[in-house]
């Protein structure tokens, strides 16, 4: 028998009248664009808040440190902000880890990995991006919450990469040529997920070099 009990509470729903495009939120938000500016403007001012206060070269990531950030991020516009998800989730066709064993998995990746690659230390910048690629790609697999991972884990980079004394890294994820990046970022996620990290390597290397440049 499967431990999984499937999802509970409002993690599970949409908020009522908004034609299920956006989850339930203490803001009655209804609109996706609203809920997108929203989660935008709070993950803005936890960033200024971690860089300010929280982070420093020395720290360690740690898998309650994620949940704190989540927390902090996502609190006050969602209830599930900062607990490992309960719920299935899949996205063209992937379908990520099942929901019960993301507190196994969380474990496991605190212990294997981001004490290996965190504080992450400055070196050379292939050695540094790979130690990046690595977390990355690991912690997208385990998908440990309901919603903002993909943000979460960029954030989480932008960390590393700051301790390792590099400039943040340029995304381009929106305007001119985007679409193109975003695929070739994407495919280079789905390689790290089978543990071949050099593509996302690759991709953080020349994101921080273009940032550099700009």
């Amino acid at each position: 028998m499967s431990p999984y009990q499937g999802p509970v509470g409002t993690e599970a729903e949409c908020e009522p009248g908004s034609h299920r495009r956006v989850l339930r939120n203490k803001l009655g938000l209804k609109r996706k664009s609203d809920a997108d500016r929203a989660e935008y403007a709070a993950l803005v001012q936890a960033q200024a808040h971690y860089y300010e206060v929280v982070i420093t070269p020395s720290t360690r990531i740690t898998s309650s440190l994620l949940r704190r950030m989540h927390r902090d991020w996502l609190g006050s516009i969602y209830q599930w902000a900062g607990q490992y998800r309960s719920v299935e989730l899949e996205k063209g066709g992937f379908v990520w880890p099942s929901s019960y064993i993301v507190p196994d998995n969380m474990a496991r990746f605190e212990k294997e990995v981001l004490a290996t690659h965190t504080p992450c230390k400055p070196a050379e910048l292939g050695k540094v991006c790979l130690s990046v690629a690595v977390v990355h790609a690991d912690f997208l697999y385990i998908h440990p919450f309901r919603e903002g991972n993909g943000r979460l884990a960029r954030w989480l980079a932008d960390i590393m990469v700051t301790q390792a004394g590099c400039p943040l890294p340029a995304y381009h994820f929106a305007g001119p040529g985007s679409r193109r990046v975003r695929e070739d970022y994407l495919a280079a996620v789905r390689s790290g997920y089978d543990q071949r990290y050099e593509a996302l390597a690759r991709f953080f290397e020349t994101a921080i070099l273009l940032r550099d440049t700009l």
